[in-house]
């Protein structure tokens, strides 16, 4: 399996050029089960995490098929169709393709919500070959008229898990329905929670089955560490590892949209540049707020989960949980943001008491303990025990079996029932 190329896949020469150009020289172990089943023309059902490979392992045999095939794209149609949970994914299997594909005269463009469409109108007025879309904006263009799906011969469904996570499964399933029966399709996920094997059973037909995942649940290049620290020490916290220089790009997630607002407003406020990205900025804010993160203009990116799959930055040397994920899976798609393309990172959680609970659901996740470090935080820079502004979790309150009939109130205490 070491010795296998991209050439001996049965990749095609502008194809393999593309690769050279941007020094892929050995590919993954799931882009080499699945290109030659694709270029078969099987149906894929591929059971993967992020960063793995997997758009290259979808994306190479379709620009493959669809340049062979030499067709043109219906008025408002698209040969192909990608589906994508979130923009920022949608928009990086653009950007990939795109560069896979410069030597091939394919027409690519991309459908999502949180900016206008009279762009995305427009580029659909010739049809393209390969047409990229999150569920909920391309139904809203479906229904307008402006963009036909009958001749769609090439399907994939990207993340089918985090599709389910956000609600988008049943407009999944619509889309579907609208689709030719007869075509290629692929779906991927790295989980198969039972709506997804529903949809496994609708969308393919016989597909060849390709299970990778990393050798463990996360990288072993990355050094995770954890610091207890009480929930109003932690921006003191965080200012102060920030003064290392060698915090050199940084992402620092949150659970909520609020508190990536506040813990980026007192970055900027501490001297940091910082921005942060989650589900309530605009679809130009996000794009310009990655921008000046790759170029690295800003330093540090603080995010929502939105960020944890398909944003794809080279050279991320920490990522820090400023709040611990309440789902252990989403401690691992965090902390695969640094260690990549062959380089290594350090995660560093801080953990609150009240979030032990997730910090031990995240250790039995990833079967083995997080290494425990204490900070160097100077006393001065503690806050006083009434100064807590970010909300604490709260832990589900325990019922009252002593008294079955009296139960806890939302605002404390008991009430009858």
């Amino acid at each position: 399996m070491t010795d296998t190329t991209f050439a001996s896949l049965g990749l095609a020469e502008p194809l393999l050029r593309a690769l050279a150009t941007e020094n892929y020289t050995q590919p993954t172990p799931i882009q080499v089960r699945a290109i030659p089943a694709l270029l078969a023309g099987r149906d894929l059902l591929g059971i993967a995490q992020t960063g793995t490979g997997k758009t290259a392992a979808f994306g190479l045999p379709l620009l493959q098929r669809l340049a062979a095939a030499g067709q043109r794209p219906d008025h408002r149609g698209a040969r192909a169709l990608i589906l994508a949970p979130t923009r920022e994914l949608a928009v990086q299997i653009d950007v990939s393709l795109r560069t896979y594909g410069r030597h091939l005269n394919l027409r690519t463009a991309v459908i999502l919500g949180g900016v206008s469409q009279n762009a995305q109108v427009n580029a659909m007025k010739h049809g393209v070959d390969i047409l990229v879309a999150t569920p909920g904006r391309l139904l809203d263009l479906v229904k307008q008229g402006h963009i036909r799906l009958d001749g769609v011969t090439s399907l994939i469904v990207d993340e089918a898990d985090r599709m389910l996570d956000m609600g988008f499964i049943k407009d999944v399933r619509r889309i579907v329905a609208m689709l030719p029966r007869k075509r290629h399709s692929m779906l991927f996920s790295a989980t198969m929670p039972d709506d997804v094997v529903k949809l496994v059973g609708d969308m393919l037909v016989t597909p060849e089955r390709v299970e990778v995942s990393p050798p463990k649940k996360t990288a072993d290049r990355i050094d995770q560490r954890v610091i207890h620290i009480e929930q109003k020490d932690k921006r003191a916290l965080l200012s102060h590892l920030l003064r290392d220089e060698a915090f050199k790009r940084v992402i620092v997630f949150t659970r909520t949209k609020h508190i990536a607002n506040r813990v980026s407003d007192h970055l900027e406020k501490a001297g940091f540049s910082s921005d942060a990205i989650h589900g309530n900025k605009s679809q130009n804010a996000r794009q310009r707020a990655l921008d000046n993160f790759k170029s690295g203009d800003v330093r540090v990116l603080v995010a929502t989960d939105i960020a944890a799959r398909g944003v794809d930055v080279d050279g991320v040397t920490h990522v820090i949980n400023f709040e611990l994920p309440n789902e252990p899976e989403s401690y691992v798609h965090r902390i695969g943001r640094t260690a990549r393309a062959g380089a290594e990172g350090i995660a560093i959680s801080f953990c609150d008491p009240s979030e032990r609970v997730y910090l031990r659901d995240i250790e039995r996740l990833v079967k083995s303990q997080i290494a425990v470090v204490a900070h160097d935080l100077p006393a001065g820079s503690l806050a006083p025990a009434h100064a807590s502004e970010e909300r604490r979790p709260q832990a589900p309150r325990e019922r009252n079996y002593k008294n079955p009939k009296r139960r806890w109130s939302p605002r404390g205490g008991r009430r009858a029932a």
